[in-house]
């Protein structure tokens, strides 16, 4: 029974040996496996390369929405705008675990860049262990590698006094200011300086003990004196000018008057003070008839005083003084002026007491006429006074000028601010805007940064037209 019942197995194990009538199903079953992968893959594929394609779409947008303000947000609230921007965009609710960030940076040039990352659940790639598959984007908006630095040149003489010329000035430089400061991404992208000029420059005379600057002319004696006193009325005046007597000058004769305070020349005067703290001082004032050809055309820099003559000891003499004579001998020599007859000693006022005005660099007589200091932008040096600005004590002095600088709301007022007086000198307003873009003499400007590319402009706005330089 026992010898039967194996008999029978092994005969039935030899025909499963032998059989082959099924294996065409199973070898169909398992090469199934990889073609329903292959397709499987393309099937999802084809799914996530659409939602990266949403995803970099909503990622290029949203990093040119921060771009606007990118540069005013701080880190936290630039996450928040981000998430915000990319949320309304990125519409694939399949979509999982999705992240943004972004970050915002200044080096060569200002950048936003917007990074994201999501995961999209499989169809088919899950039979081979594939839940998802990770897409990610990435996007960067740059601008701002260029910079701006703009003198502002403005015609502030006489002429703008008339027809509307003045506001026209003032309304149109407030509208270019209004410009430069939008076009301003970041504090620093656009620098701007206010040059007002007539027949000079101010630069503001609370700088009257700075190295760049030429005293020379300033305190000298008024040269048309010697040359006024070569005639024999005109020194018989001036030796008889004293305290209560007529000012000596007159506009028919030098083009100069008197003027009543040696510090400010507030007021004209016909006679000589005779009394207070300037009695007998004959100060110089306006050149009314131009007949002064020096650079600083106008005085109020210096008086003479008016005294008797008089002096005493074994050395005193007369030479150089008219009617004046000597009596006694050695220690007890004594000599003076007769008949009221004056010393008029030239004093030159306190530094201080300047304007803040300058003229043209040059020469002490007059600006080159060839490629001098007045047309370069040589830095000034105490070694070669051709170099340094001469001070000018001009009645008409512009408004101080104003540096490079980012502060609107400054500029804006010293614009309101600005008054038409004056004759013209386009050149030196000229050459103080490129100046102050070069920061040399009374200007400094701010390092420029080797990641940006910079563009100067001198915009001068004057009573015919505005001229780019």
């Amino acid at each position: 029974m026992t010898r039967s019942l194996w008999t029978t197995f092994g005969r039935h194990l030899a025909a499963f040996r032998r059989a082959n009538t099924g294996n065409v199903a199973i070898t169909f079953a398992i090469a199934t496996l990889p073609l329903v992968g292959t397709v499987g893959f393309a099937v999802d594929y084809s799914h996530a390369n659409t939602v990266k394609a949403a995803m970099q779409a909503a990622l290029d947008s949203t990093a040119l929405m921060l771009s606007k303000d990118a540069a005013t947000l701080s880190n936290a609230d630039l996450q928040t705008k981000a998430k915000s921007y990319f949320d309304a965009l990125f519409t694939k609710p399949e979509a999982k675990n999705v992240v943004v960030s972004a970050a915002y940076t200044t080096t060569g040039g200002s950048q936003i860049k917007v990074d994201g990352a999501a995961d999209v659940p499989t169809a088919f790639l899950g039979v081979i262990g594939f839940e998802n598959i990770n897409v990610t984007g990435s996007s960067t908006a740059a601008w701002g590698s260029t910079r701006l630095r703009v003198a502002l040149v403005l015609d502030t003489t006489g002429s703008m006094d008339s027809d509307g010329k003045m506001d026209a000035l003032k309304t149109s430089t407030k509208n270019l200011l209004t410009q430069l400061k939008s076009s301003a991404t970041t504090d620093g992208d656009v620098y701007v300086s206010i040059v007002p000029f007539s027949r000079g420059v101010n630069v503001g005379k609370s700088n009257y003990n700075a190295s760049w600057i030429d005293w020379t002319e300033w305190e000298a004696e008024p040269p048309y004196m010697a040359t006024w006193l070569t005639n024999s009325s005109n020194k018989s005046t001036w030796d008889k000018a004293g305290p209560g007597d007529s000012c000596p000058f007159s506009s028919s004769k030098t083009g100069f008057s008197c003027v009543s305070n040696p510090a400010t020349g507030a007021s004209s005067t016909s006679s000589i003070p005779s009394s207070g703290t300037y009695s007998g001082y004959i100060c110089p004032g306006v050149d009314s008839g131009g007949k002064d050809g020096t650079k600083a055309g106008f005085y109020y820099n210096g008086c003479y005083t008016s005294t008797t003559y008089s002096s005493s000891g074994s050395s005193a003499t007369c030479t150089g003084h008219s009617n004046c004579s000597c009596s006694g001998s050695g220690n007890n020599k004594v000599c003076k002026t007769n008949n009221g007859y004056f010393e008029h000693t030239w004093v030159k006022n306190a530094r201080s007491t300047w304007t803040g005005c300058v003229a043209d660099r040059g020469s002490t007589t007059a600006p080159g006429t060839t490629a001098g200091n007045d047309q370069t932008a040589t830095a000034p040096t105490t070694s070669d006074v051709k170099t340094l600005y001469p001070a000018r004590q001009d009645i008409y002095c512009p408004k101080a000028v104003m540096g490079l600088n980012y502060d609107w709301t400054s500029m804006n007022s010293a614009v309101d601010n600005l008054d038409p007086n004056g004759g013209t000198n386009q050149p030196v307003g000229l050459v103080m805007g490129w100046h102050s873009l070069t920061g040399i003499g009374p200007f400094t400007a701010p390092a420029k940064d080797p990641n940006y590319t910079y563009t100067d402009v001198i915009p001068i706005i004057e009573r015919r037209h505005a001229v780019l330089v």
